[in-house]
């Protein structure tokens, strides 16, 4: 029997970073639309307002990357830039994450969380079209599934005393705002200490040569794309499929909290329910990843869309705490598998010397589409006064999503 071959020093520091970002994710999910639901609470506005102004903001945010990300992207690809303009990146989302701990308004902090979702977002386009130059093209399904893995149990570390030190903050003395301030500080200088190895040993491989003309010709080249996708209707509709359903999971992702606390749901067990989704998807993400080695990947994603529209129309009938518990576990179970096996999916059809690109145009269809998830949950809501089926309404998505998707695997390369 062959013996596995163990990670390299730099596939550790790729999926190292998975761990420090994926702090900010846990924190944007479970204690900041707490934090924005005091503040907005403190300037009256109602439960349903709050909700849509988070899907808003949420959505402003994710809509700037999908302009941006295949841009930056094409720049990326370009020999010694990728680098770069990921750590530019990631610098914008450590400092807005401190900063948002000095908003003392509910405006002044959606306009910082813009920001800081911002830069998270866009280095996540340089980050996911790393992958063909840190391991071989046998490995991306595991090394994918291994970095969200590690992330979801990595970043419940800083969680974790974030949430002591927010529920602890009367007995220690100190503010709310004070309370949340240190939080931020302390995902801040998680997420940038997890992103030092990856800064120091990534080479970039796969790479455009630097000619004069540099943005220029990177605009030409990214158009030059757009226009060969056509032709290339496997990546196409697989891109059109992942717009959909990946939009579904985003926005369960997003606002998974800020609707659990719109139902009246008991805080500190909505946050305590989370944080079993991150423990529960660390084994589940790392199974997904050893699974590919017998089933094809297309048949994994296949279920796990399947089960988010199962989720989704749970949703409408959801209104305990206990319920709340059921659907945390059950997303924890399929959402490192959906997004990891999705990446490395999309990195087996494209040319690794343009990932920077194609991964900035897959961003489009990922976080960018979550534009429409999140805007659809608040519209819903305010128009129904029913968040439970601004969520419910997510089925849709994820049923598009998977009729597209299986026919994009019919298609022959």
């Amino acid at each position: 029997m062959k013996q596995k071959q163990k990670y390299t020093s730099l596939e550790k520091a790729w999926i190292l970073y998975d761990v420090g970002n994926s702090a900010f994710v846990l924190l944007v999910s479970t204690i900041i639309p707490i934090y924005f639901n005091y503040l907005s609470e403190s300037a009256g506005l109602s439960s349903v307002t709050y909700l849509a102004y988070w899907g808003y903001a949420a959505s402003v945010a994710t809509l700037a990357v999908a302009f941006i990300g295949p841009v930056f992207g094409a720049v990326a690809d370009t020999k010694n830039y990728k680098k770069k303009i990921f750590l530019v990146t990631v610098l914008v989302g450590v400092i807005g994450c401190i900063a948002m701990g000095i908003a003392a308004t509910w405006l002044g902090f959606l306009v910082i969380f813009v920001i800081a979702k911002i830069g998270y977002s866009a280095s996540l386009v340089f980050y996911d079209s790393m992958l063909h130059d840190v391991t071989t093209p046998e490995k991306l399904d595991e090394v994918s599934s291994q970095g969200y893995a590690w992330g979801y149990i990595g970043s419940c570390i800083p969680f974790i005393i974030s949430l002591g030190i927010v529920l602890g903050a009367e007995p220690l003395g100190l503010s709310m705002q004070t309370a949340m301030g240190i939080s931020f500080a302390v995902v801040a200088v998680w997420w940038i200490v997890s992103s030092f190895p990856l800064l120091k040993n990534y080479r970039q491989i796969h790479y455009v040569e630097n000619t004069p003309g540099l943005v220029g010709k990177s605009f030409r080249r990214l158009w030059e794309t757009l226009k060969g996708m056509k032709d290339d209707r496997k990546i196409l509709l697989y891109l059109l499929a992942y717009f959909f359903y990946i939009d579904g999971v985003y926005t369960i992702i997003e606002m998974a909290t800020a609707y659990g606390t719109a139902l009246g749901l008991d805080t500190t067990g909505l946050l305590l329910a989370l944080l079993v989704t991150q423990i529960v998807a660390f084994p589940s993400a790392i199974a997904f990843g050893k699974f590919t080695e017998k089933y094809p990947s297309e048949n994994l994603i296949t279920i796990c869309i399947l089960a988010y529209t199962a989720i989704a129309v749970y949703a409408l009938f959801l209104n305990s705490q206990l319920q709340f518990w059921i659907l945390a576990v059950c997303v924890g179970l399929f959402q490192g598998g959906i997004q990891a096996l999705s990446r490395s999916h999309f990195a087996k059809l494209i040319p690794p010397q343009k990932s920077g690109e194609y991964f900035g145009i897959m961003d489009i269809c990922g976080k960018g589409a979550s534009f429409i998830g999140t805007a659809l949950v608040g519209f819903v809501s305010q128009v129904t006064g029913s968040t439970n089926q601004g969520v419910a309404v997510l089925a849709v998505v994820f049923v598009v999503g998977l009729v597209l998707f299986r026919v994009s695997v019919r298609i022959k390369k």
